[in-house]
């Protein structure tokens, strides 16, 4: 079992002391696996921490008095380090809520309103809006050149198939953004009516076939699916256009 979640060293440290779920201590395991030098140290650790209970459920019966002192200073020692460990993480995480108390103030509060579909939306949906509204930012200034646009050029370069567009869409834009499991595509469109839309296409990291779904966020709605390694969100900022159904034809033109 491969994890989707990186391997963190509080995680080491948990499978050390044996405070992780099944699940968890499988990833974990499959982690050590590919990262031998890793996986050294892991085991030191608890031969280590063997010795200690050893030393420390005998005191009574065997062993000299300044071994046992050393297991508890060592012991001891073990927990402060992991006890920092854990201060530094807990410093990090205010860091970040402080970042996100200023990003909201500064630039609007991003949630959701309202979810049709029966589970919560991927994380990449909310990569797809935000990368609507650069995108968005990105049009209200004046054009450096002009747009081309090419599926064979971006499947060479990114491994992600776009969908066959219908005729009376035009792409006005196609840049390619950073995100955890590689590049992703984001495509602005203009409709012959004069309407906006942006179709976002990103590598989730698993492989699955999802149906199309429906999210209406923050002045935005969300039409979100996934075919194999390749997920795609089709995002407008008009809640009157039919997302569900453009999303579903440009599904189909991936089969």
């Amino acid at each position: 079992m491969k994890a989707i979640d990186p391997i963190l060293d509080a995680d080491l440290d948990a499978y050390v002391d044996g405070e992780l779920d099944v699940a968890r201590r499988i990833q974990v395991e499959s982690y050590l696996s590919d990262h031998p030098a890793i996986a050294a140290k892991v085991m030191a650790d608890l031969s280590v921490k063997g010795e200690l209970r050893l030393a420390l459920a005998g005191e009574s019966a065997f062993g000299r008095p300044e071994t046992r002192d050393a297991a508890r200073r060592l012991e001891r020692g073990l927990s402060y380090g992991r006890i920092f460990h854990s201060m530094q993480r807990i410093a990090a995480v205010g860091i970040l809520v402080t970042a996100g108390w200023v990003a909201h103030n500064s630039f609007g509060a991003f949630s959701a309103t309202e979810v049709s579909a029966s589970v919560p939306a991927p994380a990449y949906v909310e990569d797809a809006v935000r990368a609507f509204q650069t995108a968005a930012l990105r049009q209200s200034m004046p054009p450096q050149t002009p747009a081309t646009y090419s599926a064979d050029d971006i499947r060479a370069a990114t491994a992600i198939v776009m969908p066959e567009l219908p005729k009376d869409w035009k792409v006005a834009d196609v840049q390619i953004f950073p995100s955890e499991f590689g590049p992703s595509v984001e495509m602005a469109i203009e409709q012959s009516d004069g309407k906006r839309l942006s179709l976002f296409a990103v590598r989730p990291g698993a492989f699955e076939v999802k149906p199309v779904s429906h999210l209406a966020l923050e002045k935005a709605e969300a039409a979100y699916w996934q075919i194999g390694e390749v997920a795609y969100a089709l995002i407008a900022d008009e809640s009157g256009l039919n997302l569900d159904q453009a999303a579903e034809r440009l599904a189909r033109s991936l089969y």
